[in-house]
């Protein structure tokens, strides 16, 4: 596979960030990794703090789980360190995704002191829609998952902190370790199967992202959907992603397989094959409105087209 620059030309429209220090947690994961190579092809001096080291700059270790971040001489924290995955419910998973989400925030924002946070969430954080009309920033909150409701959480703390909070949805983009090798798992016999009808969906380029994160220092303190322009239609990207025709299936018969296999991963002690909450987001219409980032200046770029032209 041929990928693209590691920071396209569009990931500058925040504008110049020369002069300034800026701090990037979980910068050896996907995202934290594009963002702080955003921040340093934008002329900022990069502090990565993480378990791991990240891609640029300067490099400080934070276990987000119980110790306090160095956030010395740093002017600007973009906040990307987070428990992520869909391990099978109860109450370990729970206490695990809230060290990091929960207890990790609350470290890190009290690190910060008078700084400004940048601090990324996830529309996971959002209950299921009714129907397909676009979800704003006032709409209920309420994770389905031990993430989903970990990050709702630690949005919380940050926004009485005075953060600014984007909420993505399904980041995809190059060098993406999650969303789309899953859905190529899911090709059977040439095909892919998918439960029920086809739905619309929003979908967050990892370069739009970068490029809210480096725009939110000059945005108002608050949540903001931050997602493509397109409204996509999910058999269209799960067949471009996999290459293969999609067929569908009926919804209650992938419920219940998904039933069994977090049984199985339960006893297995790892996450599961299909989970319930993966049937929900394909079955889910999720479509982002994202007029608050837009009232702030910020405007998407990248399209999944445009990944797929370079995939």
């Amino acid at each position: 596979m041929v990928l693209p620059d590691p920071v396209p030309d569009a990931m500058t429209a925040g504008g110049e960030l020369g002069g300034l220090r800026v701090a990037v947690t979980g910068a050896s994961g996907f995202c934290g990794g594009f963002v702080a190579r955003a921040a340093a092809a934008a002329g900022a001096s990069v502090v990565c703090l993480g378990r791991r080291p990240g891609p640029v700059g300067e490099q400080r270790f934070w276990d987000a789980t119980r110790t306090d971040p160095d956030l010395t001489g740093t002017d600007l924290v973009l906040h990307l360190a987070a428990a992520v995955g869909d391990p099978p419910p109860g109450r370990a998973a729970e206490a695990a995704f809230r060290a990091v989400n929960v207890d990790g925030t609350a470290r890190l924002l009290e690190a910060a002191a008078a700084r400004k946070v940048i601090w990324v969430s996830s529309a996971s954080v959002y209950r299921p829609a009714a129907g397909a009309r676009a979800i704003g920033e006032d709409h209920p909150l309420g994770g389905m998952t031990a993430y989903g409701r970990t990050k709702a959480a630690g949005e919380r703390l940050a926004l009485n902190a005075g953060a600014v909070v984007l909420r993505p949805r399904a980041v995809y983009g190059p060098g993406d370790p999650h969303l789309l090798p899953r859905l190529r798992r899911a090709v059977r016999g040439g095909r892919v199967l998918l439960p029920g009808p086809d739905i619309p969906l929003s979908l967050t380029a990892v370069e739009n992202l970068a490029d809210a994160c480096l725009a939110a220092r000059n945005w108002s303190a608050g949540p903001y959907n931050v997602a493509d322009d397109p409204i996509y239609r999910r058999d269209e990207i799960v067949g471009a992603v996999c290459g293969v025709p999609v067929a569908h299936v009926p919804v209650p018969v992938v419920r219940a397989a998904a039933t069994v296999s977090g049984l199985v991963a339960r006893v297995a002690r790892r996450e599961a094959v299909l989970s319930g909450y993966a049937v929900e987001q394909l079955t889910t219409p999720v479509v982002l409105n994202t007029n608050r980032a837009r009232e702030q200046g910020w405007r998407p770029t990248r399209t999944f087209a445009d990944f797929m032209r370079t995939a």
